[in-house]
């Protein structure tokens, strides 16, 4: 996928990432915006040893804090045998153990007794701004949402991890977030890296990870409504378009943000960006 900065220079971004442990092998969709001087970020993870990896990168414009982010209480931290997968929630083994590879992934081995904050408190969140939400706290993104409703209204995509199915003790499921996000003004746009599970004892072409039927988890990825689209401030318009090519790949509905964009300005990014969408690839 050819760059947006092939197109146009979209004002400076602001990211926030809530649960943002380096996963090796995964695919930064920020790169070409940090790389340019576009994109700061501001990433919470609480797991100390994590947090500092994250900080040693020294990558451009990004930040990482020790803070887990819920409602401001005193909070129990599962830490896991992974630490992908620990949480302010108990693992619901039980279930898991239904799965293949799954409750081996979930064990825990120690508990933290920490203090929590809520995202609507933290003054780097707040003089940063965001732009872009991601959540990945295995089942507490509700409560982070429901304790962040001044920063998503300065929002333009929230991108959160969902589970269909009860990981997690007691965790509130996509339905719940779902109905929160539309609420504050979202629409729903894509799943990504939907994820799943055989049911023991069958397993998938050899591999215990590959999902036969079952669907257990992915990122819901949800922008600003587009009934909103009309009344926010042409520089975001770009933000957004920026932000859905970049991360998302969704190369149809950053069209129809730059068509909208051009209305409201006179200008032809619309065209100038289909134009690059559609030439034919150099040999």
């Amino acid at each position: 996928m050819f760059s947006f900065l092939d197109v146009v220079t979209p004002p400076a971004m602001a990211v926030v990432d809530i649960g943002a442990m380096d996963i090796p092998g995964a695919r930064d969709p920020f790169a070409r915006l940090s790389d340019a001087g576009l994109l700061t970020v501001t990433g919470f993870e609480p797991l100390a040893e994590e947090c500092q990896k994250l900080n040693a990168r020294g990558s451009r414009g990004r930040r990482y804090l020790p803070y887990a982010i819920a409602d401001g209480r005193r909070r129990t931290l599962y830490v896991t045998n992974t630490g992908m997968t620990s949480s302010l929630l108990r693992p619901n083994l039980k279930f898991a153990e239904l799965f293949q590879n799954l409750a081996e992934l979930m064990q825990v081995v120690a508990t933290q007794e920490l203090e929590t904050h809520r995202l609507d408190d933290v003054a780097e969140v707040r003089e940063q701004g965001c732009d872009l939400l991601k959540l990945d706290t295995q089942g507490s993104e509700l409560e982070i949402l429901s304790n962040a409703l001044h920063t998503l209204s300065g929002c333009l995509i929230v991108q959160t991890e969902v589970e269909f199915v009860p990981l997690y003790e007691k965790q509130p499921l996509f339905a719940d977030v779902d109905q929160l996000l539309r609420a504050r003004g979202f629409m729903f746009h894509r799943f990504f890296g939907l994820a799943g599970r055989a049911f023991k004892p069958l397993v998938a072409h050899n591999d215990e990870n590959r999902p036969l039927s079952q669907a257990l988890w992915a990122d819901a990825i949800y922008v600003l409504d587009l009934a909103r689209w009309e009344v926010i401030e042409p520089p975001a318009l770009l933000k957004l378009a920026a932000l859905m090519h970049e991360a998302y790949a969704s190369v149809d509905l950053c069209h129809l943000v730059l068509a909208t964009y051009d209305r409201r300005t006179g200008s032809s990014l619309a065209g100038q960006y289909l134009a690059r969408l559609t030439a034919p690839v150099q040999p």
